[in-house]
């Protein structure tokens, strides 16, 4: 399979009930992020805003989220309860996505690209 070049392509690669999370999660992050851009970068979808500001992923027992390691080092005690390594957290597919803790994640990242772009 070759790889997508779209996020639409990406998304259309997986089961129908992965396909309504990643697409909600999208949509959501859109809401969250009107100015963000969007595009495939590391082969997942990305949001960018000076620079790139978070990817998610599909996999068949999670949904990745990547906001970098700084997000999940600075939320991390928000993030107890969810399996993260440097730089990613792991949302179940069974469960609802945790909007609140998304947005938390979201107006963390913003931040911190908004500070690195001020410094330029």
């Amino acid at each position: 399979m070759e790889k997508p070049t779209t996020i639409d392509e990406y998304i259309a690669g997986f089961p129908t009930e992965t396909q309504k999370i990643l697409q909600q999660l999208r949509e959501d992050l859109q809401q969250l992020i009107p100015d963000a851009k969007q595009k495939i970068s590391y082969a997942i979808p990305t949001f960018t805003l000076n620079g790139n500001l978070i990817h998610f992923a599909g996999y068949k027992n999670h949904i990745g989220l990547y906001p970098g390691g700084k997000a999940v080092e600075v939320l991390a005690e928000d993030l107890k309860g969810y399996h993260t390594s440097k730089g990613t957290v792991q949302f179940p597919i069974d469960k609802p996505l945790p909007m609140d803790l998304i947005k938390k994640i979201v107006d963390f990242c913003v931040a911190q690209n908004l500070a690195k772009a001020k410094k330029k």
